[in-house]
C-alpha cells in the first residue's frame, strides 16, 4: 500500500485507487477494509472539513467495547489543537485520569465530597458583570434561563413528573426577585428561594393571580414549596443546599466533573448531579464566548462529553425535556459535543411518546453517529433513524458477539472491541479499528476494580481497548 500526493499518484494510474478515508481531525484508527488511516472528530469535521453541519457526535454500543476509549482519544487529540475538553459528569470515572494528565481540573461531586449551588449563575454572572451594557444584560437573561431550567429539573426528579406551567412562572418571578435582592458577590441558595415563596412578595403574587387572597396564593405555591422542601430534605439536599464547593476554572486546559462517588443505585442524585454539571459547564462555555465577543478574552473552543446519557433520561418523566433545554441553550459556535449511551432502547424506555421523540432527536440532530457492537434488532431500529444498509447492519451486529468458549487464553477480547462504524448523513459508513497506545492503556483502564493483586484472576485482565 502506498500513499502519495495527487501530483505523484497520477503517474501510477490506473494502478492506484482512493480509499475514501477522511484525513481531517484526530487520528482514530484504520479502515477495516483498506487499512487506510481514518481521522475525525465533530469539531474538525464541522470547521475544517465541513463534512457535517452540526459539531456533535452521538455514540451507541454495548458496554465493554471501547466507547469511552475512543472519546478519550478525541479528548487528547483535540486538546493538542487548543480545544478545551469538558467532561460534564464522569460516572466511572473514565476521564478523570486523562484530564489530570492534560493538566486540567477535576471536580468531585457527591455526598460529603462537594456540591453545586444550582442558583449560582457562576461564570455567566461574572462575565455579565465584566461586560456590562446590553451584552451583559443579555448574558444575565441567558443565565436566568439556565438556573430556571436547572431548578425545574430538580423538581421534576423529586416529583417524577414535569412542573406545571404556572409553577414555572412563579419560579421565574422568585429567581428575579432573589437576584435583585441578593448582595453583589453572593449567590442565593435554595433555602433563600423557599423563603421568598413563604414571604410572597408582590412580584411573585402577581403571577399567581391571587388577587389579594392569601388562600389563592397558598394554593398556587404550596405544591412547588413542598417539592423544593423535598429537594432540601430528601436525597438531594446535601449536594444542592449549600454554596458550590469548587467552581469551574474557565482557563483550565481541560475540566472533568467526577460524580463517580455517587452510588449507582442512587438514581435521583446521579441524574441531578449530571444535569447540574451540564448546566454549569455549558454556562461556562457561554461565558467564555461572551467575553471573547466583547474583546475581554481570547476566543476558545470547547468539546463537551455527556456520557451515560440513559441515566438521567430514566430518572423521571419529563427530564428529557430539561436535557433538551440545557443543550439547546448553548451557543452554536465554538462548542462540539459527544453524547454517549448504550442503545436506542434507552429512549424507547421513557414514559411517554413526547419524551421518546425528543430523545430520538438527539440522534437525528447529531452530525456524526458512531456505532460500536449492537444486536441486530437494535441496529435495524437505528437504521430507521440514521439510514443503514443491510451490509452495515450485519457488520455492526457481528461485533456484539462474545469471544468463543474455547478461546486459548483467558483474556480473549470480544470480536467487536475497538471496532466502530462512523455514519454521516446518508453517506456509506466508515468501519474502523482502534488500536490504543501504551500511554492510553495506562490512562484508561476501566477494569481497575478487578485488577487488584489480591484478585486470583488479576493476570488475565486487560484494559479496555
Amino acid at each position: 500500500m502506498w500513499r502519495a500526493t495527487t501530483v505523484q499518484a497520477c503517474g501510477l494510474w490506473p494502478f492506484a485507487a482512493g480509499s475514501g478515508a477522511p484525513m481531517t481531525g484526530v487520528p482514530l484508527g484504520q479502515h477495516l477494509h483498506t487499512g487506510a488511516t481514518v481521522c475525525g472528530d465533530p469539531i474538525s469535521w464541522f470547521t475544517r472539513a465541513r463534512y457535517i453541519s452540526n459539531p456533535s457526535l452521538f455514540m451507541l454500543g454495548m458496554p465493554g467495547l471501547g466507547k469511552s476509549t475512543l472519546v478519550n482519544r478525541m479528548l487528547i487529540g483535540l486538546s493538542a489543537t487548543g480545544v478545551v475538553p469538558l467532561v460534564l459528569g464522569d460516572l466511572k470515572p473514565d476521564y478523570a485520569v486523562t484530564v489530570r494528565a492534560l493538566g486540567g481540573q477535576v471536580i468531585s461531586i457527591g455526598r460529603g465530597v462537594g456540591g453545586i449551588n444550582v442558583l449560582d449563575p457562576g461564570a455567566m454572572g461574572e462575565a455579565a458583570e465584566r461586560i456590562g451594557g446590553d451584552a451583559g444584560r443579555v448574558l444575565l437573561a441567558e443565565a436566568h434561563g439556565r438556573v430556571l431550567n436547572m431548578v425545574a429539573a430538580l423538581v421534576t426528579i423529586v416529583r417524577n413528573r414535569p412542573m406545571d406551567d404556572h409553577e414555572q412562572s412563579v419560579l421565574s418571578a422568585c429567581l428575579h426577585h432573589l437576584r435583585e435582592r441578593t448582595k453583589p458577590g453572593r449567590a442565593p441558595l435554595l433555602p433563600d428561594l423557599l423563603k421568598v415563596l413563604d414571604e410572597g412578595p408582590d412580584r411573585v403574587r402577581a403571577v399567581t393571580l391571587d388577587r389579594g387572597d392569601e388562600t389563592r396564593y397558598r394554593e398556587a405555591v404550596d405544591p412547588l414549596q413542598r417539592s423544593l422542601l423535598g429537594v432540601l430534605d430528601g436525597p438531594l439536599g446535601d449536594t444542592f443546599s449549600s454554596e458550590t464547593s469548587t467552581r469551574i476554572n474557565a482557563n483550565a486546559p481541560a475540566v472533568c466533573i467526577d460524580i463517580s462517588r455517587i452510588g449507582e443505585a442512587d438514581t435521583q442524585l446521579t441524574a441531578a448531579a449530571m444535569l447540574a454539571a451540564w448546566s454549569d459547564g455549558l454556562g461556562t462555555v457561554a461565558a467564555a464566548h461572551a467575553l471573547a465577543d466583547a474583546g475581554l478574552a481570547p476566543q476558545r473552543w470547547f468539546f463537551t462529553v455527556l456520557d451515560e446519557l440513559w441515566r438521567p433520561l430514566r430518572a423521571a418523566s419529563g427530564i428529557v425535556e430539561r436535557i433538551d433545554a440545557l443543550t439547546r441553550l448553548n451557543r452554536s459556535l465554538g462548542l462540539g459535543d459527544a453524547k454517549i449511551t448504550h442503545t436506542l432502547k434507552d429512549a424507547e424506555a421513557l414514559g411517554n411518546e413526547s419524551d421518546r421523540a425528543k430523545a430520538r432527536g438527539f440522534v437525528e440532530r447529531a452530525g456524526m453517529v458512531v456505532c460500536a457492537g449492537l444486536p441486530r434488532n437494535e441496529m435495524q431500529e437505528l437504521g430507521k433513524v440514521v439510514g443503514m444498509s443491510e451490509r452495515e447492519i450485519e457488520l455492526v451486529s457481528s461485533w456484539s458477539s462474545p469471544p468463543g468458549w474455547a478461546s486459548a487464553s483467558g483474556n480473549e477480547e470480544p470480536p467487536g472491541r475497538g471496532r466502530f462504524l462512523i455514519k454521516v448523513g446518508g453517506r456509506p459508513g466508515i468501519p474502523i479499528k482502534v488500536a490504543i497506545t501504551d500511554t492510553e492503556r495506562e490512562l484508561h483502564n476501566t477494569n481497575t476494580r478487578w485488577a487488584g493483586k489480591d484478585n486470583p484472576a488479576h493476570e488475565n485482565l486487560e484494559p479496555r481497548r
